[in-house]
């Protein structure tokens, strides 16, 4: 699978990024794949696939980075992506490594997906990101025994300060280069009955869809180990019925053994990882998480933590307003700049009516967004990267409670002031299919990016420029309070939906918060930078094309050679007696031409 390097390569690495939420996977990745990333939808589904193509050892290597999840259970669609990925049922090639990142601070939890991971047959290389936090926390962590207990390689890293790359590089073509034979993880951690019925489990599968037998193992464990999760949903409609009598059987009999299923997993997990971490790890007493439970007793507050989120959105708001203008106004009077020098450099006619009409103006209507999308998640960035938004999810918990939702969908309707689609995108992390459907529906209601420069134009005509008692600038918090006009006109639709058409009792809500960190400048930076060239190349060019369009139909049938003419002596005799009559003239005309336009027609 894994050619030598200098050899002839039949296709690229396919190197696959796991991990838990909040342990810099997504940093890592960028640092490692740069900007030559490309995006798409995993087969069969709506999750985002981000693909980096690199060069590691002469070979061309593909970088998938998979969603973050905390376990290999699925029940939501990004779970189930991974397990889809790491064994090969999504119809893509199976990876030929996968390189598991866990924060190096927090081991025992971050342990528990990547001893399922080892499980799955594919070459792993572990990776203990964060290392700069983990020793600024006075953690004492011997790599070397962690690598012995596991049986695979251990690289430390530090994603937001490029430390370590290089290194896991280096290992993890070492191990690419050595193939699958190279894995030798422990085979210990579930009970023998357990491990035996998923023999049995395995032996009874009769579809396996050309995937390998190391794959079709994991599968069976999976299906044994989660009742009614989507990898036995999976399995009971490719399989026959003998397959269903065969899982229902191996259940009995660990049950009749006393081994209940699906709580006895999690705690033989957590029972070999405290075996391990305890000779392996030593954790001084009294240091860890000192300043993040000092900024929780505040930030997380029933009603000062409220007030401070609410402060943070509008100042948010306000920031966008202080610094749009200017920036949109530059953006103008740049356009306007080349397309003077287009109308000084061509005579009229309709090619020069294309270029300022259509194209220019096409390429501003992009443009003049840009300041206010890019300013939006940069802010959005910064607030993720430093640890905030997740407790801001938290204190929604409550409003969403209201509704009949968690605050599992506060982060996709947030996700919705920059643009509905990634936040109706971002909705498959609900586990719970009513809540999910509620959220989706409700997402189009926040005020996306794409109305903001609406608002802005609006608010700039009609609302005086003063200040709200003498503190806040009245335009911001009229702009602050249009944007959350949807949210408050969502709060009710929702509970009516969720007491009507999708009727049922609201999920639980758990979410881990991560300890608080200076933002890394470089990684919000490069996220913007793909937010915006998203938006450039996706909404823009309909814009784009949208405004060409129009300008044809505007332009379209028609003579336009007297026109033209009357526009050229405006521009070569400005100065006659007769260039009064001339511009009523051409007044005329154009009010005529746009009548008998397709667009006039219409």
């Amino acid at each position: 699978m894994a050619d030598l390097e200098g050899s002839t390569p039949s296709r690229p690495w396919r190197v696959a990024l796991i991990g838990n939420p909040n342990t810099g996977k997504s940093t890592l990745f960028n640092a490692l794949s740069g900007l030559r990333v490309r995006t798409g939808n995993y087969p069969g589904v709506t999750v985002e696939q981000r693909v980096g193509r690199v060069v590691w050892g002469g070979r061309e290597v593909d970088l998938l980075d998979l969603p973050g999840t905390y376990s290999l259970a699925p029940r939501s669609p990004d779970e189930m992506v991974a397990v889809q990925v790491l064994t090969g049922v999504s119809g893509e090639p199976a990876p030929d490594l996968v390189i598991c990142i866990c924060n190096a601070a927090a081991l025992e939890r971050n342990l528990y997906l990547a001893t399922q991971v080892l499980e799955s047959g594919v070459p792993v290389v572990l990776c203990l990101n964060m290392w700069d936090a983990a020793q600024a926390a006075g953690l004492q962590i011997d790599t070397a025994a962690l690598s012995a207990g596991l049986g695979v390689p251990v690289v430390c890293t530090s994603a937001s300060r490029r430390e370590g790359l290089a290194e896991l590089q280096r290992v993890a073509v070492d191990r690419l280069q050595a193939g699958p034979s190279s894995q030798c993880a422990v085979k210990d951690i579930l009970s023998v009955e357990i491990r035996r019925e998923v023999v049995a489990v395995f032996a009874a599968q009769r579809s396996t869809g050309g995937i390998s037998a190391n794959a079709a193992e994991f599968l069976a464990s999976r299906a044994l180990l989660d009742p009614e999760g989507s990898v036995e949903k999976l399995l009971l409609s490719q399989e026959d019925s003998q397959f269903a009598a065969t899982l229902t059987q191996a259940r009995e009999r660990l049950r009749g053994a006393g081994i209940e299923i699906p709580s006895t997993e999690a705690r033989q997990r957590y029972h070999f990882i405290g075996r391990l971490l305890h000779t392996v790890q030593s954790r001084p007493v009294g240091r860890s998480g000192q300043l993040t439970d000092r900024l929780d007793a505040i930030l997380t507050h029933s009603v000062a933590g409220l007030a401070i989120c609410l402060g943070v959105l509008l100042l948010l708001f306000s920031t966008i307003y202080w610094f749009t203008a200017p920036l949109s106004d530059g953006v103008e009077s740049l356009l306007g700049l080349v397309s003077e020098t287009v109308t000084g450099s061509l005579a009229p006619g309709p090619l020069r009516s294309l270029l300022t009409d259509g194209v220019i103006a096409g390429v501003g209507a992009v443009l003049v967004f840009l300041p206010q999308i890019c300013l939006l998640f940069l802010f959005i960035g910064l607030l993720e990267d430093c640890g905030y938004m997740a407790r801001a999810a938290w204190l929604m918990d409550r409003l969403m409670s209201v509704m009949g939702l968690s605050g599992r969908s506060f982060l996709p309707l947030m996700s919705s002031f920059a643009c509905a689609v990634p936040g109706i995108m971002a909705t498959r992390v609900i586990e719970n299919r009513r809540d999910r459907f509620v959220t989706i529906l409700i997402a189009p209601l926040m005020s996306c990016s794409a109305r903001l420069p609406v608002y802005v134009l609006m608010i700039g005509t009609f609302i005086p420029d003063q200040q709200l008692a003498g503190l806040l600038p009245l335009r911001a918090v009229v702009l602050f309070v249009m944007s959350i006009l949807g949210l408050v006109v969502a709060v009710p639709l929702a509970f009516v939906l969720r007491r009507t058409a999708f009727r049922g009792e609201s999920s639980g809500f758990l979410l881990e918060l991560p300890d608080y960190r200076i933002p890394s400048l470089r990684v919000v930076l490069l996220r913007v930078w793909e937010s915006a060239w998203s938006f450039v190349s996706r909404a823009g060019t309909l814009i784009f094309a949208a405004s060409v369009l129009v300008w044809a139909a505007g332009s379209f049938p028609g003579n336009h050679s007297e026109r033209y003419q009357l526009m050229t002596r405006l521009e070569t005799e400005a100065d006659s007696a007769d260039a009064p009559a001339w511009e009523a003239r051409l007044r005329e005309l154009n009010a005529a031409q746009l009548e008998g336009s397709l667009l006039g027609m219409s």
